[in-house]
């Protein structure tokens, strides 16, 4: 004699507690608190049919997102075959999502200024090809596999690279476009990492953004505002080199960034680099250290080769060290490293791809650090005034 099937209604109760362990990969919430699930209908047969409220048409997470609800759905206990029923959220479904996902919080409110409990780290450089991206995908990348919720802001927007360093791109070379929802932006994911960049909303990799300050504050503001990066532990910033538009504009979006100033070993590029950190403290921000790349490579005989000279990355701190209450430390310093260029151009970062190399453990002790340091007010000017 063989068991009875358990109750229908029985199996659709457990069927949606199952499907709340499916996340949308765009959001990283389950779809059940999206309101994404609709009806759920299960025959005598145990034959179920879930119904999925996508949110736009064409999203691109839709074939995850089906085949995640039917693997989850077939493991319950009384399922014999599952049918998902995909449609599309209403426009009152839709705004009801986007009035969730933020909170209460009014539209074009920008969630990471003075009081917030996401740290935000502005990652900057007195010149360009430094490094300054790299570090900033690799460190992203370390603190998000430590379980931290981890956002990038590509704001150098005249050379932006932080897409194809985390292999955001299609085989055409373009990089990923992001969902929008209504007046929602929802910033694709790599490596648990989400991320917007001015790259993802070009045509292809060749179109020169040639925009001039008002037009460069309204989209680092945007990015700010307009994209759902949910709950984050850490903001990381890759600023473009330099000290123009683009710093000014998050100096003035963001006086609580504690700023990274990225620099090589050479004592001349010490120069350049000091005056990316000079900015950042007249804006109000916080130096937080340097970063030195392109430091000694390691030989097999043991030996360091120091192409790039020494002594840089100390030199600078010492500098940007001159008028502050404490000094500015050498954060890391990052040995030149095949692999670490191998992994940018692959689209894996070292961190991932080879840990064990001398460059990704470098990052990793930085992150680490970085981690330690957690979220909150402590230390923070909180704006309020003591009569």
């Amino acid at each position: 004699m063989t068991d009875p099937l358990p109750a229908p209604e029985g199996v659709s109760a457990r069927i949606r507690t199952a499907l709340a362990g499916v996340l949308d990969p765009e959001i990283r919430k389950p779809i059940t608190d999206l309101d994404m699930v609709g009806d759920i209908a299960v025959d005598d047969s145990g034959a179920a049919t879930v119904g999925v409220k996508l949110t736009i048409v064409g999203c691109p997470a839709a074939d995850t997102i089906e085949r995640d609800v039917r693997a989850a759905t077939a493991r319950v206990a009384g399922v014999t075959a599952v049918d998902v029923d995909i449609t599309v959220m209403t426009r009152e479904e839709r705004a009801a999502l986007t009035e969730k996902l933020r909170g209460g919080r009014a539209a074009r409110v920008m969630p990471f200024g003075p009081g917030s409990l996401t740290r935000v780290y502005a990652v900057t450089s007195g010149k360009g090809g430094v490094g300054k991206s790299t570090v900033t995908a690799n460190l992203a990348v370390a603190l998000a596999a430590r379980g931290l919720a981890v956002g990038i802001v590509d704001a150098d927007v005249y050379g932006f690279s932080i897409p194809g360093l985390l292999g955001l791109v299609d085989d055409a070379g373009a990089s990923v476009k992001p969902t929008q929802v209504d007046d929602m932006i929802l910033p694709p994911v790599a490596y648990g990492v989400k991320v917007i960049s001015i790259g993802m909303f070009v045509d292809d990799t060749s179109t020169a953004v040639a925009w001039r300050g008002p037009m460069l504050h309204r989209t680092i503001q945007q990015f700010l505002t307009d994209v759902y990066f949910g709950d984050l532990d850490v903001l990381l910033l890759d600023l473009p080199p330099g000290t123009g538009d683009v710093a000014i504009s998050v100096g003035q979006l963001l006086p609580n960034a504690e700023v990274i100033v990225v620099t090589t070993p050479q004592p001349a590029a010490a120069d350049v680099a000091e005056r990316s950190g000079l900015v950042a403290r007249q804006t109000g921000q916080k130096l937080l250290g340097v970063v030195e790349t392109m430091s000694g490579m390691p030989q097999p005989d043991g030996s360091v080769l120091e192409l790039f000279g020494s002594g840089g990355g100390a030199e600078t701190a010492r500098r940007l060290s001159k008028g502050q209450e404490s000094p500015v430390e050498l954060l890391a310093s990052v040995p030149l490293s095949l692999a670490l260029r191998e992994g940018g151009d692959a689209g894996e970062p070292v961190v991932v791809g080879r840990p064990g190399d001398p460059a990704a453990q470098a990052i990793e002790t930085l992150a680490a650090r970085l981690a330690s340091q957690g979220r909150g007010l402590a230390g923070r000017r909180l704006g309020v005034t003591v009569f």
